[in-house]
């Protein structure tokens, strides 16, 4: 089972290793971060929240604002099927997120990396598209 310690100490290896996109790692309201290089954007800021029985994932994809948009709601539920590790969700503020839950016994280096490979890979895909779709559709009410 993984710990804060390890959680950080991988992070950490990842902006070491120069071929990794991953640009800073770090603590910040309680949660442990990290940030990556895209090709479709500047960067994704992946965040990491250590539970006690469950490591929690989080990704800011787009901000959509109350109104959202009924296309990027449908390709959003499109992506997400057949995604293991995260989905795409609406946050508290109504933003598009990609989201996951992992039981801690199943957390490990490699499973870290699995995840954050599934986030930058979904980013990648979606966020020009679902970009487009913002600007296209009606918005919803």
């Amino acid at each position: 089972m993984i710990d804060a310690a390890r959680l950080a100490t991988t992070t950490e290896q990842w902006v070491a290793d120069s071929e990794s996109d991953v640009v800073w790692a770090g603590d910040f309201e309680g949660r442990r971060g990290v940030r990556m290089r895209q090709t479709v954007r500047d960067f994704t800021t992946v965040w990491f929240d250590l539970g006690e029985r469950t490591l929690g994932v989080e990704a800011l994809v787009l901000p959509l604002g109350p109104e959202g948009s009924h296309e990027v709601f449908r390709q959003a539920l499109v992506r997400s099927h057949g995604i293991r590790r995260v989905h795409f969700a609406l946050d508290r503020h109504g933003d598009l997120v990609l989201m996951g839950r992992i039981p801690r016994a199943e957390v490990t280096e490699e499973e870290l990396e699995l995840v954050l490979g599934e986030v930058y890979d979904l980013v990648e895909r979606s966020f020009r598209p679902m970009l487009r779709a913002l600007g296209s559709s009606p918005a919803s009410s």
